[in-house]
């Protein structure tokens, strides 16, 4: 066989003496995409930080093209040829887009001042090649997520490395930006690029991935060729057990009508929205990114009222001009951005369970520690989030518990309907579970949940009923054996 462009074996890694890696191991072949599987918490995430430099191993070794290496810094990685893409996103909100693409690279004239008219055509250039309809000159803080993602892809790619490591390269864009970012990944894979590639997207791997190594509890467990291996058997290894049922859904929809929206609209967000939600019912709203759904979401929840039209709540008239007015009327809303907008990632458990409902915590004006333990408890031992404590900070738990964490915090407003975007970005397969049967359980009751997710399985899986949205408005209504991957890609494109 021939050398591997990459290849890591006994890697391990510590902090404050609790191992987080024991036996980190993977060997990536030129020209090629490696899926890197396992759960939240399987030693991913430091395994490639050892492999960028941005942690220092305890123990084993990495090679590039056999020889081993040592990178002191992410400086060191980069210049040796190895980016990475990761799921944490680091703009600088304040540049360009031009100018994020290639920061600390930027074209100079005289080897002293930056060159902008060479680096917004070169950024021109790269943005043209990957089919990314994005101003150069744009400020990255006036872009969407999705958006900001992108240009996060395109300055990884701009450094022509050899080894570029994808970590939940898609959780943040729709399926016309997935698409674009799998024809740059075949172009790269031409190119002789190898690419360590993370998702818990099961879709995804089986579409580009040539080889796959899982780890599991911080140890590698198996490698081999992704044509080899069933999502079934892949899903059991990850996990390290059966599981049962990928989608765990049992709430059955009710003949009482809880929301009625009537002809609803805002600026060029969205138009003439019309739908109804159901006692008992989970609604699916599809579409791609830029239809709408994420704004008309905002709307329900006064985050950003909708202009025209009208909504009946229960039979009563409801428009909310605030999110205040939406929680008052027993409506809650998980973002798609958790750690944004959903979470203060320096507060603790606790803190944050309660972040929605303080005059249940305070007395005299003054959080109660004891009262916030009292509330969050239930919360913590109901969804199963795993924490040391409740006084843990939740930037040092995994993605599936944070996002338990965003919907303790909501529960605790004891809402009627649950408005969820995106509800398990960035969640491995045994969290997202959990989430669907918290879900089933949820929207039963008299209760309801109205749903938004890239995730087509996702989408099909859970949804009683979908509404499509295109370009703003409604494209068509889906349920029973209409269902189908087809049709929300017919009426979404």
């Amino acid at each position: 066989m021939s050398t591997p462009l990459l290849h890591a074996e006994g890697i391990a890694k510590s902090f404050s003496g609790v191992p987080a890696l024991t036996n980190g191991q993977l060997s990536l072949r030129a020209g090629t995409v490696h899926a890197l599987c396992g759960g939240n918490g399987a030693g991913k995430s430091t395994l490639l930080n050892v492999l960028m430099g941005i942690l220092q191993r305890d123990a084993g070794y990495v090679q590039i093209d056999g020889r081993e290496v040592n990178f002191p810094s992410p400086h060191d990685a980069l210049d040796t040829g190895i980016a990475m893409i990761s799921q944490e996103l680091e703009p600088v909100p304040d540049m360009t887009v031009a100018e994020n693409i290639f920061l600390g690279r930027e074209p100079r004239l005289m080897g002293a001042l930056v060159d902008h008219r060479r680096m917004r055509l070169q950024a021109e250039q790269l943005l043209r090649e990957l089919e990314l309809h994005l101003p150069a000159n744009a400020r990255l803080g006036s872009l969407s997520i999705a958006d900001m993602q992108m240009v996060e892809i395109a300055r990884a790619i701009s450094r022509d490395a050899r080894v570029i490591i994808m970590d939940e390269p898609t959780s943040a864009i729709g399926e016309r930006e997935t698409e674009l970012l799998f024809a740059a990944v075949e172009r790269l894979k031409a190119r002789g690029t190898g690419i360590i590639y993370v998702s818990h997207r099961m879709n995804e791997l089986y579409r580009i991935a040539d080889d796959y190594t899982i780890m599991r509890d911080g140890t590698f467990i198996e490698t081999g060729a992704m044509a080899d291996i069933d999502r079934h058997r892949l899903i059991t290894t990850v996990l390290g057990k059966e599981l049962d049922e990928e989608y765990a859904k049992y709430n059955r929809p009710g003949a009482d009508t809880l929301l009625e929206v009537d002809d609803y609209g805002r600026g060029k967000d969205f138009e003439r929205v019309s739908l109804d939600l159901k006692a008992g019912e989970i609604l699916g709203i599809f579409g791609l990114m830029g239809s709408g759904r994420s704004e008309f979401l905002d709307a329900l929840f006064g985050a950003a009222p909708a202009e025209r039209g009208s909504a009946r709540l229960r039979g009563a008239p409801f428009q909310p001009r605030e999110p205040g007015d939406a929680m008052r009327a027993g409506i809650a809303y998980v973002t798609e951005d958790r750690k944004g907008s959903g979470l203060v990632m320096g507060a603790s458990i606790k803190r944050n369970v309660t972040l929605a409902s303080i005059p249940d915590v305070a007395r005299n004006s003054l959080i109660h520690e004891g009262m916030e333990d009292a509330v969050a408890t239930p919360f913590v031992e109901r969804l199963q989030i795993k924490a040391s404590s409740l006084d843990m900070p939740v930037k040092q738990m995994s993605g599936g518990n944070q996002q338990k964490v965003v919907l303790a915090k909501w529960l605790q407003t004891q809402p009627s309907i649950l408005l969820l975007d995106e509800p398990t970005r960035g969640v491995d397969v045994g969290a997202k579970r959990e989430i669907y049967a918290f879900m089933s359980e949820f929207a039963r009751d008299d209760r309801a949940i109205i749903m938004t997710s890239s995730e087509i399985p996702e989408v099909l899986g859970m949804s009683d009923r979908v509404i499509v949205f295109r370009k703003g408005r409604i494209s068509g209504e889906l349920h029973g054996d209409e269902l189908t991957q087809e049709n929300l890609v017919r009426l979404s494109s």
